[in-house]
């Protein structure tokens, strides 16, 4: 990806549940966003960074963590480095009414709906349902937290594809942020999986295509 996108990409590491839920991964990219703020007088890091280039990027599962700990970012900024934007591949979300997709791809192997509703009991917080807004950003008090990325200015890049049983969720995070005006992007394909950049090198190339044009574009708007 850092050679595709030609980028210095930071990959942190997170607490994991069910032993530590939610919002523990949250808490640890923020911390790893203050010591990317921190790390400024490394003169290695220094000479190759763009500290004012930076952006969240998360696949599935990180997606969700991306999007969550950009929200507690934006919420207390002084933490961070000059956050431009969110990155979200096939973001992992989910709630208690089910999607289109949901229904019509609930026995899709490579992430059967059964499968998806365990990973948020062993993840959210002890006795909230997926409504909650970790799992959920269209509800509750999800919308609201958007106002933060409006007006940071954040740009916002959602992608996904019509095999994933989780589309619907992404495609309607895009029309939620359009509607508060948050500057966002949709790339969404037909057919694949949830997934599928992981196991297959070709998609893997494609998506570092798609997110290289996005940040070169915002780049070129300077």
């Amino acid at each position: 990806m850092a050679n595709d996108v030609v980028a210095v990409v930071a990959s942190i590491e997170y607490r994991l549940a069910p032993e530590h839920r939610l919002p523990a991964a949250y808490e640890d990219a923020v911390e790893a966003l203050h010591w990317i703020k921190t790390s400024q007088a490394d003169d290695w890091l220094r000479s190759y960074v763009d500290y004012s280039n930076v952006f969240l990027v998360g696949s599935s599962a990180g997606g969700n963590i991306a999007y969550n700990a950009g929200l507690r970012a934006a919420a207390g900024d002084d933490l961070a480095p000059e956050i431009k934007g969110l990155i979200l591949v096939q973001p992992f979300f989910s709630g208690t009414r089910r999607t289109g997709s949901e229904l019509r791809l609930a026995n899709e192997p490579h992430l059967a709906l059964c499968y998806n509703d365990a990973l948020w009991k062993l993840s959210l917080p002890v006795g909230v349902n997926r409504d909650h807004e970790f799992c959920n950003p269209t509800a509750g008090n999800g919308p609201a937290r958007l106002e933060m990325i409006r007006r940071l200015g954040w740009w916002v890049l959602v992608t996904g594809c019509g095999g994933d049983p989780l589309v619907d969720r992404q495609v309607q995070l895009v029309r939620l942020m359009q509607s508060k005006g948050v500057r966002v992007v949709g790339h969404f394909t037909p057919g694949a999986y949830h997934g599928i950049q992981d196991s297959e090198p070709l998609k893997a190339k494609e998506l570092y295509g798609v997110i290289k044009t996005f940040i070169h574009a915002l780049s070129a708007q300077q």
